[in-house]
């Protein structure tokens, strides 16, 4: 019973890290560029995002709904959002518009899809 439900736990893992790797690439490119505290933030932020993929991991939490652990992740990506758009010199130094914060509306459909569910309903259905 040791590979129970490892699709799932994989999905959770490299979902979340791909979400985040373009913070570490941004942080390690501000490096490359001179831009010493913009990386740091940068990396404090992809490190503090990867800890909260493990720590926040529904196996960890079986009986808490999916939008409480997924809570900390988005707020910590959000900060890197705005991390992002702070080093590239604000809102007018980045070329945002009011229009783009409707492409992030797409990120939080899982909080509407699986937000109510606890990593326990999977465990149920599995008996069944």
């Amino acid at each position: 019973m040791q590979n129970e439900r490892r699709g799932e736990k994989v999905g959770w893992i490299c979902g979340w890290l791909g979400s985040y790797l373009w913070v570490l690439v941004l942080a390690v490119l501000f490096f490359f560029q001179g831009k010493g505290r913009e990386g740091i933030v940068g990396l404090t932020l992809a490190g503090l995002g990867g800890f909260y993929i493990f720590s926040c991991a529904p196996w960890r939490h079986p009986v808490t709904p999916y939008w409480r652990l997924m809570i900390r992740l988005y707020l910590v990506l959000l900060t890197a959002v705005a991390w992002a758009v702070w080093s590239f010199g604000g809102w007018k130094g980045s070329g945002l518009n009011w229009w783009s914060f409707f492409l992030l509306l797409p990120v939080f459909a899982p909080l509407l899809t699986i937000g109510r569910r606890t990593w326990s309903d999977g465990s149920a259905r599995e008996k069944t």
